[in-house]
C-alpha cells in the first residue's frame, strides 16, 4: 500500500479522535493508516489531488514567454482550439506533451487523428488496459475512420426505447470507452440499481484483477437477455466491462488529464 502525495480526509469532528494518524517520512506531512476502502466504509470524505510535475513546467514556460516575448499568458488565456496544435498531435509530435508522449500513445495518434477536444479525451482512454483487453480499440478506430458503421443493437419492444444504448454510446461509436458508460450501459440494457452500478463501479476501479467485474456477469448478460438482447451480444458487452477490471478511465478523468497537453501545446 503506497502514501498518496496529495491525499486529504475530511472529518467532521478531529481526524485523530477517529483514526490513528502518524507522522510521513517528509517533515509536517502526516499519514493515516487506512486505506480508501476503510475510508469510503465508514463514509469519510476522501480527495486526492494529483501531483503533476507538468504544472511546474508550465509555470516555468510561462515565465519564459513573459520575459523573452513579453506575452502575459496563463492557463485560462491560451486558445483551446489551436489548428496548429492538432496537427502536431497528429504528426505524433508529442515528445514532453503530458499524457500523449509515450510510445503507445505516439504510435495511436496518427491513426487516432484528433481534430477537437473531445477526440484527445478518447485519445487518453483508449491506450488503456481495460480497452485494449475488452477489444474496444480496433472496432473504434475503423468506425472513425468511416470503414463501419457504429452498430447500436436494441431490446425487444416491449421492454424499453429502441434507442436506449445509442444514446448512452454515440459519442464513443457505439463503443464503451469510459467507466461511466459501462455503470450506464448496464442500467439501462439490464436493468440494474443505482446501488448496483456503483458497485460494478467500485469493481471496475480497483485495477487489481478481473474477478470483481466478474461476479455481476449473471446479473448483466441476464438482464439484458430478458429484455430481448442477443446473448451473444451480451456476452460480447460483458467481456468489453470486464476489460475495464484490469483498467479503464472515468470520462471526467481523461477530458481533466487532456486540459494539461492540450494547453501546453498550444
Amino acid at each position: 500500500m503506497a502514501t498518496h502525495v496529495g491525499g486529504f480526509v475530511i472529518s467532521r469532528g478531529p481526524l485523530t479522535e477517529l483514526a490513528v494518524v502518524g507522522n510521513a517520512a517528509m517533515e509536517g506531512r502526516t499519514v493515516l493508516e487506512w486505506d480508501k476502502d476503510d475510508i469510503d466504509a465508514l463514509g469519510l470524505l476522501k480527495v486526492d489531488i494529483l501531483a503533476l510535475g507538468m504544472l511546474s513546467m508550465l509555470r516555468r514556460g510561462f515565465s519564459l514567454l513573459r520575459r523573452h516575448h513579453r506575452r502575459g499568458l496563463d492557463l485560462a488565456g491560451i486558445p483551446r482550439n489551436c489548428p496548429e496544435t492538432y496537427a502536431m498531435l497528429r504528426r505524433a509530435d508529442s515528445l514532453g506533451v503530458f499524457q500523449v508522449e509515450s510510445r503507445a500513445q505516439m504510435n495511436m495518434l496518427p491513426r487516432l487523428r484528433p481534430e477537437k477536444f473531445y477526440d484527445l479525451v478518447v485519445q487518453v482512454a483508449i491506450i488503456r488496459p481495460g480497452p485494449i483487453q475488452g477489444d474496444m480499440v480496433h472496432p473504434y478506430l475503423r468506425r472513425r475512420w468511416g470503414l463501419e458503421q457504429p452498430v447500436y443493437p436494441s431490446p425487444s419492444p416491449e421492454h424499453g426505447h429502441p434507442d436506449e444504448l445509442k444514446d448512452v454510446l454515440k459519442r464513443t461509436l457505439g463503443v464503451p470507452l469510459f467507466q461511466e458508460q459501462a455503470m450506464r450501459v448496464a442500467m439501462v440494457a439490464a436493468e440494474f440499481t443505482s446501488e448496483e452500478a456503483d458497485k460494478l463501479r467500485r469493481a471496475m476501479a480497483t485495477f487489481k484483477h478481473i474477478q470483481g467485474v466478474s461476479e455481476y456477469r449473471d446479473r448483466l448478460v441476464g438482464g439484458m437477455v430478458r429484455r430481448g438482447y442477443d446473448p451473444e451480444l451480451a456476452e460480447r458487452v460483458f467481456k468489453q466491462l470486464e476489460g475495464f477490471g484490469s483498467y479503464g478511465f472515468p470520462e471526467s478523468h481523461a477530458a481533466s488529464l487532456r486540459t494539461w497537453p492540450m494547453r501546453a501545446a498550444g
